[in-house]
């Protein structure tokens, strides 16, 4: 495969990683938040008995080195480009053309051209092209770290981990360990959560003052964008403003449907912003111009002392069963359509844990502890199964030594709590 680095005689690259200029990294030290969590990756790696991971997932290598590149077009093209890690070595394998854009960052410490292992890049070649990427990266591997290593792997072709494999190495999958480093944020780190989080909340304040009856579901929901990508967000990870009879069920995407008079709009952010970190809250509003309905407001109370109880009870050290056990019951003509989960962690996406309501748990919950540097989204749906509307609230909070800390500042609707 041919591979172009278009910059190579350039000598005016050094400058070329703004992030930590940005005016949103002001009073962040960034090359220290992504230190801990490079090596919080490596502690979890030698926790679980892994000596080297690829990466392929966007979000883990931002994680793992801050580097971005085209984060969306990575997530649907792997393995465009790939990360490397041990406990000694960082190798960055960009995408064609773009190895100067890990230019300064202290967390990477050799870049080189990626060869995409993808039918698109390979053609009726695949299994070929499979093989020859597999054996080149055994290579590197075993010359890390020796012979017969503990590969993790993530978001790979079947094809090229069963190369892997022949070539020797023990392949587990590289999500535990990512994971549980995900989970428990720095007090620096939390710096960039905050400004992600702050920056989205402008965003919402643009959108609520810009409803007006008659506008599209889209066209509201693109103030929200306008205004975050303005601020250096990367995307919307989820489609989900809805109005009037759409915001029941949940999970309906955004559409060309028009707002009408006196509705519910329902919004979840799902932002991916500055810094790269998930700005995760839920709010909703009403259209007007008379004031909310009793059936209106009865939803929004409901969901509000939904979210405000479970936030109530979390605490650090209680075990995730616990939380399920003394977690909000909720009403019976609400449980059909109830959010899938009570609470889920939030870092530069949604991520582990999830906390399950008390009825799911027998089925799809795990046990874990709430651990303080945890941050968790609590959540909130609220409506009948064949009612009109309903209604989304969430809140995001960090666990701390004591006790919680609010992060989303965003207000509730008086009109709606009356």
């Amino acid at each position: 495969m041919a591979n172009f680095d278009w910059h190579a005689e350039r000598s005016d690259l050094s400058g070329i990683a703004l992030l930590d200029r940005a005016p949103e990294s002001e009073g962040i030290d960034l090359a220290a938040v992504r230190l801990y969590r490079r090596q919080r990756v490596r502690d979890k790696m030698a926790e679980y008995g892994v000596d080297a991971v690829i990466l392929s997932d966007p979000v883990n290598i931002r994680y793992a080195t801050g580097t971005r590149n085209m984060q969306v077009f990575s997530q649907r093209n792997a393995p465009a480009r790939y990360l490397l890690l041990t406990q000694d070595r960082s190798i960055l394998f960009e995408f064609t053309g773009a190895l100067h854009l890990a230019n300064g960052y202290e967390t990477v410490d050799e870049v080189r051209p990626a060869a995409t292992a993808s039918f698109v890049a390979a053609g009726p070649d695949i299994a070929a092209r499979e093989r020859r990427w597999a054996i080149e990266m055994a290579d590197t591997v075993t010359g890390l770290v020796g012979k017969g290593a503990t590969l993790g792997l993530e978001r790979l072709n079947a094809g090229v981990a069963i190369a892997l494999k022949d070539c020797g190495l023990t392949i587990v999958d590289a999500q535990q360990p990512v994971e549980m480093a995900r989970a428990i944020k720095s007090p620096e780190e939390m710096k960039c959560v905050i400004a992600s989080l702050r920056a989205t909340e402008v965003g919402v304040g643009k959108l609520r003052a810009g409803l007006r009856p008659g506008m599209t579901e889209n066209e509201l929901w693109s103030v929200l964008h306008q205004s975050v990508i303005s601020q250096n967000a990367d995307y919307c990870e989820t489609r989900l403003l809805n109005a009037g009879a759409r915001t029941n069920p949940w999970f309906q995407e955004t559409s060309s449907n028009i707002i009408g008079e006196n509705e519910l709009i329902a919004l979840d952010t799902d932002v991916v912003g500055c810094h790269g970190y998930y700005s995760d809250f839920s709010r909703t509003f009403h259209s007007g111009p008379d004031k909310p309905s009793p059936v209106q407001r009865e939803l929004y109370k409901t969901a509000h002392e939904q979210v405000h109880h479970n936030m109530g009870i979390l605490k650090p050290g209680m075990s995730f069963r616990d939380y399920a056990d003394r977690a909000w019951n909720i009403p019976e003509k609400y449980y059909e359509n109830r959010y899938y989960l009570s609470a889920h962690g939030c870092g530069m996406t949604g991520e582990y844990p999830y906390l399950y309501h008390h009825g799911d748990f027998p089925d799809a919950g795990y046990d874990g502890i709430v651990e303080p540097g945890m941050t968790l989204c609590v959540e909130s749906f609220i409506g009948e199964a064949d009612g009109k509307e309903g209604v989304k609230l969430e809140q995001q909070v960090l666990v701390t030594d004591t006790g919680i800390e609010l992060l989303s500042q965003f207000p509730f609707e008086d009109e709606l709590l009356r």
